[in-house]
């Protein structure tokens, strides 16, 4: 998955420079040319408010150089998160759709509206937040400042000066008072009756914790800031002004966070369902909707992933006798076969170093294929790491995360291995084809280095675009004959779609049909045969991004749909490489838009 869609953006530093910071434009008069002012201002607007975002790409540098010492706002303040600056200039959006913009321009102002007008509905919802994900919980073991802001300081926040050390010095304080007003947002969220599920609560007290019980000289926060200023020989007592910060203020709000979480959990239930929250079923329906980007109810999203986990099992089936596995369901099979020694990474320090090299040897080799099917190539360099160990506990399996504008941090895929049990080797190279190559840091790196592409544009997430490219990457490598001698892989590719389409089902079952927790992790283990730890860690990222995982497959199916309807359409005349060109020329659209540029491309190569 694309951990912070975000992260993709490239433009020319030098333009963004040059916009105005006095906020969004007025109404555009007319014509392309004025809707890329808007969108521009519109972006510069977002960045303001968003300086996570801005040392991420960065672009804290020049007229943006305050953005470093700061955070993004937290609390109600923040619940739109950065994208406030495009709902704010819903009106001037519509105007610019209904304006007669013909062909990619009008793709372009079909794309913003129609994340504005998403972002906008599940804004006006009362409780939860808003910054990419429509997300009911302010915080949950993948939300909150607790959980991002440490790995961001660490990952992120450059210190190459005394000014960058001061900077971060800031965002310490800010992380403090930031902590304090998600306190007060779950507490207020609570009053309205949006309490986590208590498993959720369990774990997310667990990661609080681990983060308060890092105290003095030896907490990440102090010997990250210590460590590169010393390697930067930037002289100042560094260590004892974070560690006032980090045993002071922030220690106190964690333990306000911890208080907080321990009252909640004493009254939480295990019910898992947006659906029994406040106007949870409207909720989640926009969530469908925004993740999906299509009309889809959650009885058509359910019965597509039952259907399309018979026809996988089906293959499944297959490749399974092929390696003597005969008896029991094929999930049960998969397990087995996961678990055979030979298909084993060690569960060490040295295994974990293993499958870096080996997944980074097989994205540099299927790299040097690309030109055979792609146009469009991409220079940025792309590297693979693991999870952070501080925040695996909670993080997804795999996600992707682009890089910096200046070019000093790589396009990285990042790999949760916190048990290499999990990641049996048949398993590895699609997860790879779908987070690196060319999957998302391939179609990413794309967008970044096309200076024709809005900023805007390269700065938004359309999920089901991201996620439906990269299952399609995945299917891909397939036909590129990747597994061709190696079948077992592909079995690993199947298991991939598998749990995809088991995502339809879970997803739904859980927050439309009444799926207890429970009946969701057997489902999955049953049907897929993810092992008990990933099946639950995935299960409980549904609970707190409702929608989300329903983007991959639904995406996926419309990628390969469009694909073969203009196959068939053209005949001869039809061009692999000339239909990810046009696909991919736009950065990020919803599906419906995506279905116009695919038809206007067909057409011309008919005409």
């Amino acid at each position: 998955m694309r951990f912070d869609r975000r992260q993709f953006l490239l433009g020319s530093a030098a333009a963004t420079g040059a916009l105005a910071l006095s906020g969004c434009a007025a109404v555009p008069r007319s014509g392309a040319g004025d809707a890329r002012l808007l969108y521009d201002r519109i972006f510069q607007a977002m960045l303001r408010g968003s300086p996570e975002m801005a040392t991420g790409l960065g672009l804290d540098t020049g007229a943006n150089a305050d953005l470093r010492g700061k955070l993004s706002p937290s609390g109600p303040a923040g619940k739109t998160g950065s994208y406030g600056p495009l709902v704010a200039q819903l009106p001037a959006l519509r105007r610019l759709a209904a304006g007669g913009l013909q062909g990619r321009d009008k793709a372009f102002a079909d794309t913003v509206l129609w994340l504005g007008e998403r972002v906008d509905d599940v804004s006006r919802t009362p409780w939860g937040t808003f910054d990419g994900y429509p997300v009911p919980y302010v915080l949950s073991q993948l939300t909150g400042s607790y959980q991002s802001v440490p790995d961001f300081l660490d990952s992120q926040h450059k210190v190459e000066s005394r000014a960058d050390a001061e900077a971060y010095i800031a965002r310490l304080e800010a992380f403090a008072r930031n902590v304090d007003l998600e306190v007060e947002h779950a507490r207020a969220d609570a009053g309205r009756g949006v309490v986590p599920p208590d498993f959720i609560l369990d774990k997310t007290i667990t990661q609080t914790r681990a983060l308060r019980d890092q105290r003095g000289a030896q907490a990440g926060l102090v010997q990250s800031l210590v460590r590169r200023t010393r390697e930067r020989n930037i002289a100042g007592d560094w260590g004892r002004q974070a560690t006032a910060i980090v045993d002071g203020r922030l220690a106190a709000a964690l333990d306000r966070q911890l208080a907080l979480l321990t009252e909640l959990r004493r009254g939480a239930n295990r019910n898992p369902a947006a659906g029994r929250l406040p106007g949870g079923p409207a909720f989640y329906a926009q969530c469908l909707r925004y993740h999906t980007s299509t009309g889809m109810s959650a009885d058509e999203i359910h019965e597509t992933g039952l259907r399309q986990l018979a026809e996988l099992g089906a293959e499944a089936e297959l490749l399974l006798r092929a390696e003597g596995l005969t008896q029991g369901s094929v999930g049960a099979r998969i397990t087995a076969l996961g678990r055979q020694e030979r298909h084993q990474y060690p569960n060490t320090e040295a295994g974990r170093a293993q499958i870096i090299a080996d997944l980074t040897a097989a994205m540099n080799r299927l790299r040097a294929r690309m030109p055979d099917y792609f146009q469009t190539i991409p220079r940025s360099p792309m590297e693979i790491k693991r999870v952070p160990p501080a925040i695996e506990l909670g993080a997804p399996r795999g996600y992707a995360m682009g890089p910096s504008l200046d070019g000093s941090r790589a396009g990285a895929f990042y790999i949760n291995l916190r048990d290499t049990r999990s990641w049996p080797k048949w398993a590895l190279p699609t997860l790879n084809h779908h987070e690196a190559i060319p999957g998302h840091l391939w179609q990413g790196s794309i967008a970044i280095e096309n200076q024709s592409i809005p900023l805007l544009h390269r700065n938004i997430g359309i999920a089901a675009y991201g996620e439906g490219w990269g299952l399609y990457a995945e299917q891909l490598a397939e036909e590129m004959g990747v597994y061709a001698d190696y079948q077992v892989g592909k079995l690993g590719m199947i298991q991939s779609f598998m749990y995809r389409s088991a995502r339809l089902v879970t997803d739904t079952g859980m927050h439309a049909k009444g799926w207890s927790r429970e009946q969701a992790i057997r489902f999955f283990m049953e049907n897929v045969g993810l092992d008990e730890l990933s099946s639950t860690s995935e299960i409980e990222r549904y609970v707190v991004w409702p929608g989300q995982a329903c983007s991959y497959k639904i995406g996926h199916n419309e990628f390969v749909r469009l694909r073969e309807d203009a196959r068939r359409q053209l005949g001869n005349r039809f061009d692999l490489k000339g239909f990810h060109d046009v696909v991919l020329a736009n950065s990020d659209m919803p599906l419906e838009v995506l279905a116009t540029v695919v038809a206007d491309w067909t057409r011309a190569r008919l005409a």
